[in-house]
């Protein structure tokens, strides 16, 4: 089943409901979106086709210009095609708004004001009522993706196929990690696994290799220990094993 059916009218609304198809379809899947001439297979009797599509979606996208409104009919010119109950693009919000789908107007660019019902059709007069969302040439990648947002947001069905939503797939995952932290404030974090060893605001000289530490210079040699830094206890020298007496040779 399309989650979106995108309702348009050729003259006019073509260009900006294939935009919509492009970038809906690329967030959430071609299947996900109908549009007549890529969703009914050669073949196919298109009027049935497109009535089932509108009833069973669950978002109506019905691309609304400045020229929507008085758009003649082509079998009768001197009429609006609107006033047509054989217009396509009414019957499909027809079967919208009776299946209870959620109709969104789009209006495409500055200059469409909201509908006034008592300018459409009784049959889809409730259109006026659906909250509308504006497209500008100008901005049609961003307002776009906000659209998808609010979609996301407003249709349940929508929220799992939304790749926009998903985590960079080439990103490398980090394997066996175990994290211990200092409580005592910063100090060193050791991770396991093939990450390594990170420092979160060390205030000390920090040792994360192997062998001994030293927290300032150190010099040693035969029988002479040095060692730099606050001493609060005081420094022991050993000379072999006892301490030198008075008279020993130096």
């Amino acid at each position: 089943m399309h989650e979106i059916f995108i309702n348009y009218r050729t003259r006019g609304g073509k260009e900006v409901a294939y935009m919509c198809d492009r970038e809906l379809s690329a967030r959430f899947g071609a299947d996900s979106v109908f549009l007549a001439r890529k969703s009914i297979d050669p073949g196919s009797r298109f009027k049935g086709a497109l009535v089932q599509a509108a009833r069973r979606s669950r978002v109506l996208l019905a691309v609304i210009d400045d020229q929507w409104l008085a758009a003649p009919d082509r079998q009768e010119p001197g009429r609006r095609a609107l006033d047509n109950p054989q217009d396509w693009v009414r019957r499909e919000i027809e079967e919208a708004l009776s299946s209870g789908a959620l109709v969104i107007p789009l209006f495409v660019g500055r200059h469409v004001e909201q509908l006034d019902p008592h300018s459409l059709p009784k049959t889809i007069e409730e259109l006026a009522e659906c909250q509308y969302a504006r497209l500008d040439l100008h901005s049609m990648d961003a307002d776009l993706a906000q659209l998808g947002d609010r979609l996301v947001q407003q249709v349940p069905g929508l929220a799992a196929l939304d790749r926009a939503a998903r985590p960079d797939a080439t990103a490398e995952p980090v394997q066996d990690a175990t994290v211990r932290t200092d409580r005592q404030g910063g100090g060193i974090g050791q991770v396991g696994g093939s990450v390594g060893t990170f420092v979160n605001e060390a205030h000390a000289p920090l040792h994360t290799g192997s062998g001994n530490q030293y927290d300032g210079p150190h010099i040693s040699g035969d029988g002479t220990n040095y060692i730099a830094g606050d001493n609060q206890g005081g420094i022991r020298q050993r000379f072999g094993s006892r301490l030198p007496h008075e008279g020993d040779e130096k």
